[in-house]
Formats: C-alpha cells, sequence, structure tokens
C-alpha cells in the first residue's frame, strides 16, 4: 500500500469512526467524563463509590444506579460522577425527565437520540449536566454521567 493510499484509508477510518451511532460521543467531554469507559451492571458493586461531598445529595440518579467513579475537578469545573444501571435506557430517560423537576432540578438545552441522551440542568445550588448512554456490551446497560457544579 502506498504512504497516500494509507493515509486516505486513516482518514476514512478515523471519520466513520467518529460518525458511528454505536461509538459516537454526543457528550463533548464524554472523554474527560470517562463515559467511554464500560463498567457492566454486573461488576459494579466491586468498583461502587460513594458520592462525594459537594455533590446535591437530593440529586435523583436513575433506579439502581450504582456509582463507579468519582472526578472532583475542583469549583470551576465541578464535580463527574459516572455509574451504571441494569435499568433499561427508556426507563433511565423517563425517570430523569420527570424525577429531575419534581425534585428541583429544571432541565434546559437536552438532546434526545435512540440510545444516548443528555440534558443541562439547574437548581438552587447547582448548575449541571447528565449524559446516559446505553451500553451494547453490556446486554443494555446504561450508563449515567452527571456533572455538577455549585452556584457562586
Amino acid at each position: 500500500m502506498t504512504p497516500r493510499l494509507a493515509a486516505a484509508a486513516c482518514a476514512v477510518a478515523v471519520v466513520v469512526a467518529g460518525c458511528s451511532s454505536s461509538g459516537s460521543q454526543t457528550d463533548p467531554d464524554a472523554a474527560k467524563n470517562d463515559a467511554t469507559s464500560t463498567v457492566c451492571a454486573k461488576d459494579a458493586a466491586a468498583k461502587k463509590v460513594a458520592l462525594p461531598t459537594g455533590f446535591p445529595a437530593d440529586f435523583p440518579l436513575p433506579a439502581g444506579t450504582v456509582v463507579t467513579k468519582v472526578d472532583d475537578r475542583g469549583a470551576k469545573d465541578g464535580i463527574v460522577v459516572t455509574g451504571v444501571t441494569a435499568t433499561r435506557f427508556a426507563s433511565v430517560l423517563k425517570a430523569l425527565q420527570s424525577d429531575l423537576p419534581a425534585k428541583g432540578f429544571t432541565p434546559s438545552e437536552g438532546e434526545v437520540e435512540p440510545h444516548d441522551a443528555e440534558s443541562d440542568w439547574s437548581s438552587t445550588g447547582y448548575t449541571g449536566r447528565w449524559a446516559i448512554r446505553e451500553l451494547a456490551a453490556c446486554g443494555g446497560d446504561v450508563t449515567v454521567s452527571v456533572v455538577s457544579r455549585a452556584k457562586s
């Protein structure tokens, strides 16, 4: 294969991988938020971590969510909580869309696709964003990522 042909093939592979729905990252912070890590619900208990101080204790994580990673990025960038649930994607989405407003978290500027969704949110003391993604490699488990920043 000539160097020019190899470079063209590599460019096509990058574009196709970037556009693939199963591998897409609709959350621009997905890599930073560790949303690309795959922990299946059946393995989550061994990786369980507690919610940190500074994360809104009343944030309604979807039913069955096991938090597996916490990343405190300081006051400016907030706290990222990542977990997984065996609850189906449609149920997780419906719960977030109804439970957040019921608990005083106002959603805004979100989008829903067949296997992932995200939305900004705010409450009296916090602002943030949640993102969910169906994990085909885990039989349809759903990863849940929530970024939270305290209001100043």
